[in-house]
């Protein structure tokens, strides 16, 4: 018996691993925040609840796999121009839930919905190169564009570009109409392998919670799967005692820092902007966080972006906090006399946030200012970003300090901006960029901290996760252990 045991475990060392039976059952995912549900990117912005659901059942033209690579969504395939301001997609022949055939003039209308004056799409902004949408026949829609974006099939993977309609999408997933307790969604799809005459059914059940509740039902193990965690609630993660390996971060790119929260305050000045920024030790933060590979940053754009060089570190940089507070010292007197100001800090809740405000409490004092928490963002000087970038494009990471978005600016980093939007010749565009971002963090119009904090909690039993650079996780596939390549 022993012997025929050790045969039978053989045999199935051979199987390749997609051959392999899944795992019975849904995978239960929780994501921290509040009830997921289907919106209208054009009428509501959405939780990271709402992003994760929106993928599910409102695929775009395309959309990310689990390693944030492109892959097709409701697009069958597509080609863009050689000249860059032709985007051409064919759509999969796929029907609405009821039926009816999804149609190239449905998508435009979706997407132009999106992108109007009215919507309240987030990322419209991003996408601000785009001239027209048209429907050429019943399956071939066209974007086309006043100038090339190398990222835009990055940016149309977004939730906030699914097509949806009415609250209804076009999957991969359905959800199930079979009753669930509040707050949770159970969603369904049927996959037929192409060597396979029956379809396997993929469940995911849905729910949100706050990060503590998320945090005790994974390690009681009735969640699979957390998304949706940050900086604010990361110390409760790492106090808990999770199963070796679960907790795990994306590589996320984009903004995490401070930012006056209205004009009027000492921080118009440059001055003072630059003082504060130059007495945070981002060094003990960082160390605080405890996040693997998480570095300081002291520049507005982050290294690796497209088409523009690692941006250069201020010269203080190269002096430790220790050498140069003295300095601080006597730069804070200069600008404040002997009556220092009282600086209030609008940050989220959570332990996480207690961290970084007691550095500042501690770092600030050092040099004469007092800090205090504001309970809302209007009641204070200074508020978080806490951002991921939606694509590796340094216009995103500068356009969130335009004059006509944020209440302390530099009036001539907009022109710098539109014309980086409109030129039609690559390398104009990154100098445009390029310049911009050294008037930014010349004007210290934003104090960065390090990149924003992502992460999950994933069970053995969910073998397709990747961190991304993106954090945004597919619900498709969960049970599927990922291929060499990562997709």
């Amino acid at each position: 018996m022993r012997s025929l045991s050790l045969l039978v475990l053989a045999l199935l060392a051979l199987v390749p691993a997609g051959c392999r039976p899944t795992p019975e059952g849904a995978t239960k995912v929780t994501v921290i925040g509040s009830t997921p549900k289907v919106r209208d990117p054009a009428l509501s912005v959405m939780s990271p609840a709402d992003a994760a659901l929106e993928g599910g059942v409102g695929q775009g033209l395309v959309r990310f796999d689990a390693a944030g690579n492109i892959v097709p969504g409701l697009a069958e395939r597509w080609n863009v121009s050689d000249d860059g301001l032709s985007y051409i997609f064919r759509i999969a022949s796929t029907n609405w839930p009821d039926g009816k055939k999804v149609t190239a003039q449905q998508v435009a209308r979706i997407l132009k919905r999106s992108l109007a004056p009215g919507s309240v799409n987030p990322l419209k902004d991003t996408v601000g190169a785009i001239d027209d949408i048209v429907a050429m026949t019943d399956r071939v829609i066209e974007i086309r564009l006043r100038a090339p974006r190398p990222n835009m099939l990055n940016l149309l993977a977004q939730p906030e570009f699914a097509i949806v309609r009415e609250a209804v999408g076009t999957g991969p997933f359905q959800v199930d109409q079979k009753p669930e307790k509040t707050g949770t969604v159970r969603l369904t799809r049927e996959i037929v392998a192409a060597d396979e005459d029956t379809a396997q059914k993929d469940e995911v059940v849905l729910n949100s919670s706050s990060a503590a509740d998320a945090i005790r039902s994974f390690v009681a193990g009735n969640a699979d799967l957390v998304l949706g965690g940050t900086y604010a609630d990361l110390p409760l993660a790492q106090r808990a005692r999770l199963p070796r390996n679960s907790l795990r971060f994306d590589p996320a790119s984009g903004l995490f820092g401070l930012v006056p929260t209205r004009a009027g305050t000492p921080l118009d000045d440059a001055g003072v902007r630059a003082l504060l920024s130059q007495g945070i030790d981002r060094d003990a933060l960082v160390d605080a966080l405890k996040v693997p590979g998480l570095a300081p940053r002291v520049t507005v754009l982050e290294p690796g972006l497209d088409g523009v060089p690692s941006p250069p570190a201020p010269s203080w940089a190269a002096t430790s906090l220790n050498d140069r507070r003295a300095a601080l010292i006597e730069q804070s007197t200069r600008e404040f006399g002997a009556e220092k100001p009282t600086l209030r800090v609008f940050l989220p809740e959570g332990p996480g946030s207690d961290i970084l405000f007691n550095r500042l409490l501690i770092d600030w004092g050092a040099i004469g200012i007092t800090v205090e928490r504001a309970k809302t963002s209007a009641a204070s000087e200074l508020r978080l970003v806490d951002a991921v970038a939606p694509s590796n494009s340094p216009a995103w990471f500068l356009r969130q300090f335009r004059c006509q978005v944020a209440p302390v600016c530099d009036k001539e980093v907009d022109p710098l901006l539109d014309s980086a939007r409109d030129t039609l010749i690559p390398a104009q565009r990154y100098a445009f960029l390029a310049q911009a971002a050294g008037r930014i963090d010349e004007a210290q119009l934003f104090i960065p901290l390090a990149a924003p904090v992502r992460w999950s909690l994933v069970s053995n039993r969910v073998q397709g996760f990747a961190g991304n650079r993106y954090a945004r996780h597919t619900l498709t596939d969960l049970q599927q252990r990922l291929s060499p390549g990562g997709s």
